[in-house]
């Protein structure tokens, strides 16, 4: 599995992410297999930042880290996005994909 979708910049982890909004569940499903991105799943809708809001607080909470460590770069009003996290987690968001 390559690893386009995950890099480290500086002293932090830019992850491209696929979301998915208004989803029965707020889960991380995996690697898409066509955009080679990671793909998020949010209960919130796409409306007033909310599921931009929820993918902040997934991706904080499957880490281990507090939701200001994380942001989206890219793409807030679009379902493909660039977060930066700040910190070295390729290890373990790697692990965490291996294990979907």
């Amino acid at each position: 599995m390559g690893s386009e979708w995950l890099r480290l910049s500086a002293s932090s982890t830019l992850v491209e992410v696929d979301i998915q909004p208004s989803a029965k569940r707020s889960e991380v499903v995996g690697i898409g297999p066509w955009r080679g991105r990671l793909k998020v799943a949010v209960r919130a809708p796409p409306a007033d930042g909310e599921a931009n809001a929820e993918l902040i607080e997934v991706v904080a909470r499957i880490l281990g880290i507090k939701r200001a460590e994380v942001s989206i770069v890219a793409g807030l009003t679009s379902r493909r996005k660039t977060l930066r996290i700040e910190g070295d987690h390729i290890f373990a968001l790697r692990l965490l994909v291996e294990a979907e």
